[in-house]
């Protein structure tokens, strides 16, 4: 039987609750309803009081856990407000810790949520450079929300989800790549 994807979401937003996370969560789901997958989201604006660090070793084990799930995922979902033009501080610091090469060729949708449609181009101008550094496999269509597209911080324009529909589905085949390149490792692992 075939394990599930390990499916991780990262949630820029700084607060609880939060339209990133949300938002990330939203896509989660559109993802798990097509493959089988394990989801874990990592919401650091509740790592915020813990990851004051400069150095990964001097970092606390809660962090160091959420991490460690980033790095082992076979699928990322990222989200994060937009603040002054780009991904959070502490989002930037969060991937800053993670291993360079820790994010080769893993499938990465990019999500972001802002004020206004003004900022709707970060995707592409801020988080999409910052996982080419990692070789990750960013997903083709990015998803951007704004505050009208949101009540009670759960997805409720049907423009979005359309959207966010969408950019699953042009990321299952990516997705599929990497399910079928991880069975190729296991059974090279078991025959060895």
């Amino acid at each position: 039987m075939t394990r599930p994807l390990r499916l991780v979401a990262v949630s820029g937003g700084l607060q609880r609750p939060s339209k990133a996370a949300a938002l990330a969560e939203h896509l989660m789901d559109l993802i798990a309803d097509e493959v089988l997958c394990e989801q874990h989201l990592v919401e650091l604006g509740q790592l915020a009081p813990h990851a004051g660090a400069v150095w990964r070793s001097h970092l606390p084990d809660t962090v160091e856990r959420e991490l460690v799930a980033v790095e082992q995922a076979d699928i990322l979902v990222v989200a994060t407000p937009v603040y002054r033009g780009a991904y959070t501080g502490l989002f930037k610091h969060f991937f800053d810790f993670i291993d360079q090469d820790a994010l080769i060729d893993k499938p990465v949708l990019l999500a972001a949520t802002g004020g206004s449609e003004r900022h709707a181009l970060m995707i592409d101008h801020q988080l999409r450079p910052l996982f080419s550094f990692f070789q990750a496999r960013t997903l083709p269509l990015g998803v951007y929300a704004t505050d009208k597209d949101f009540l009670d911080y759960r997805v409720q324009d049907e423009a979005l989800i359309q959207r966010a529909t969408l950019a699953v589905q042009r990321a299952l085949p990516l997705i599929e790549l990497t399910r079928h390149a991880r069975s190729v490792t296991a059974e090279e692992l078991v025959a060895a």
